[in-house]
Order: structure tokens, then C-alpha cells, then sequence
């Protein structure tokens, strides 16, 4: 997959989403408000702050898919990240907003009994947004989106939360008229789990934080079957947007070439690009196998 068949596919996920939130918030907000109910208009409020997220996403998507240029030789990757972490932070503004309407309303005693229109809003929700999710996680996990995955774990937040505003209106139509804020309470609980999880996932990458064994151990292995490499000494990765940036150093025979430690690294790089189109670059030092050698590094 090219690098605009990869932000395509992004493009059009966070845009499906963008749509589908737009029609969500208008009908949450009108069957809140016209069915007398404070967790489903909480819900559609929640809606309408994601549009700052998916905004957000849409921007940095449009960013990180520009190639490497002379200012930011490492691409612009790291501006998906920095949208997952505006996510984040919208969430968890949404959350402390809900949950203090919530409050408001239990300690003042104003309880509304909702219509059924609010109750049907509330399934429906439920319905497009796990929908929605699934869509996002299979296409953002495949591209390893930082922006995809964080809007997907949204969609998620939506959907559960919708399913707290479900209980709570369907009880407070049936007569606990108290049920309406305490579901939404409980729903902003939800909504700080899924912002705290986004948010640290999103600053362990901004951080170059290190990436799951699997996928380190996986280019080692395809790594140490060129011929010529004796031994992986040493590998990095670090996430940039969709894509990873490896560091690695390799053990050869002291008594090699230049030109042909060189043609042996230039394979090794090639075989993990056709193993890892994920993968956007790969550094490689040589190293003298079976001879003392000190790493230099102020880390």
C-alpha cells in the first residue's frame, strides 16, 4: 500500500465518522431537548465536542501525509499523535462537563420524565457508533493510525456511554425519574476511562516510546537472515504517524569491505521494507562482530 493509498483510506474513515457524528449530534440534541432528557441532550453535547476531535484528526491526517521535506526530516507523522492527544483532551473536557450536570441536577432534585423519543435516540446511538467502531479499529489497526485508533476508541466511548444513557432513560420513562442524571454521572466515569487511555497511548509515542516486542523481535529475526549479518546488536523503533522509524546496528566481519558491508545493509533495509510496509525508514550501523566496542550515547 502506497503512501496515498494509506491516507486515503485514513481519509475516508475519519470522514465517514465526521458524517455520521454530525447526524448523531443533531438527533440527540433535538430528542434531548424536545424529550425532556438531560442524558441524552448530555449525549448529544458529547457529540457535539467530537466534532473537535474528528476536526482535529481530519487536520493532522491531512499533515502527517506530507512527505519528509528539509525542516522535518523525519516526515510529519508525529502530527497525528498530537491530534490523538487534542482527542484525548476534549474528552476529557466532555467528561468533567456531563459529570457536573449531573450533579447539578441530583442535588437540585430537577428530574423530568423523558419521552420515548429520547429512549429511541439512545439505541440508535448505540447501534451506528460500535458499528462505527468496528469499521475504524479493523482499518486504523491495518495502517497503524494513531489518529484512526484514537477516533475509533471515541466511537467506542459513544457507544458505551449510549448504553448507560439507555438504562438510565428507559428507567426514568418508566417512573425512576433519577435514573436520567445518575446514567449520565456514570457515563462521564466512562468517558474519563477511554481519555486517559488515549492520552497516555498518545504521549508514549510523542515520546518515542517503545514499541510492542513482537513487532522488534519479527524485524530482528528477518534481519539476522541476510547473509553477512552475524548478529543484531542493537534495535530501536519509534512511531511517526502511520509509519515506524528503525534504528538498528548490525555485527559483521571486521575484515569486510565498505562497498560490501554496504550492499549487505542496503539488503537488509530492503527486506524489511517488503516485509513492513508499515515501516517509513530504517538507520543501520555496522559494528565489528566478536570485537569490543563501546556505544556512545547521552540518553
Amino acid at each position: 500500500m502506497d503512501r496515498l493509498e494509506r491516507f486515503g483510506s485514513a481519509g475516508r474513515v475519519i470522514q465517514i465518522g465526521f458524517w455520521a457524528n454530525a447526524g448523531l449530534m443533531t438527533m440527540k440534541l433535538l430528542a434531548g431537548h424536545f424529550g425532556r432528557s438531560e442524558a441524552v441532550f448530555a449525549d448529544g453535547m458529547e457529540s457535539a465536542a467530537d466534532f473537535i476531535a474528528i476536526l482535529a484528526s481530519m487536520i493532522a491526517l491531512r499533515i502527517g501525509s506530507r512527505p519528509y521535506d528539509e525542516a522535518h526530516p523525519y516526515g510529519h507523522g508525529k502530527a497525528e499523535s498530537l491530534a490523538a492527544i487534542i482527542v484525548a483532551l476534549v474528552i476529557f473536557g466532555t467528561g468533567g462537563w456531563i459529570l457536573f450536570r449531573a450533579v447539578h441536577s441530583v442535588i437540585d432534585g430537577a428530574y423530568e420524565v423523558p419521552g420515548a423519543v429520547a429512549v429511541a435516540a439512545a439505541f440508535l446511538t448505540i447501534v451506528i457508533k460500535e458499528a462505527l467502531y468496528r469499521y475504524s479499529i479493523v482499518i486504523g489497526t491495518k495502517l497503524g493510525s494513531p489518529a484512526i485508533l484514537a477516533a475509533a476508541k471515541d466511537h467506542r466511548k459513544d457507544a458505551i456511554t449510549s448504553v448507560s444513557t439507555l438504562i438510565g432513560v428507559t428507567g426514568a420513562f418508566f417512573g425512576l425519574a433519577i435514573m436520567d442524571p445518575i446514567a449520565a454521572g456514570l457515563t462521564s466515569l466512562f468517558i474519563f476511562h477511554i481519555g486517559y487511555e488515549t492520552f497516555m497511548g498518545a504521549a508514549h509515542e510523542l515520546m518515542d516510546g517503545r514499541l510492542a516486542d513482537e513487532c522488534v523481535d519479527d524485524i530482528v529475526k528477518l534481519a539476522e537472515k541476510v547473509e553477512g549479518v552475524e548478529h543484531v546488536h542493537e534495535i530501536r523503533c519509534r512511531r511517526s504517524g502511520q509509519y515506524l522509524i528503525v534504528d538498528m546496528k548490525l555485527d559483521m566481519d571486521p575484515d569486510m569491505t565498505v562497498r560490501r558491508s554496504h550492499t549487505i545493509a542496503t539488503e537488509v533495509k530492503k527486506r524489511i521494507f517488503e516485509g513492513f510496509p508499515n515501516i517509513g525508514d530504517v538507520m543501520i550501523h555496522i559494528n565489528p562482530h566478536e570485537e569490543e566496542h563501546e556505544d556512545m550515547i547521552r540518553l
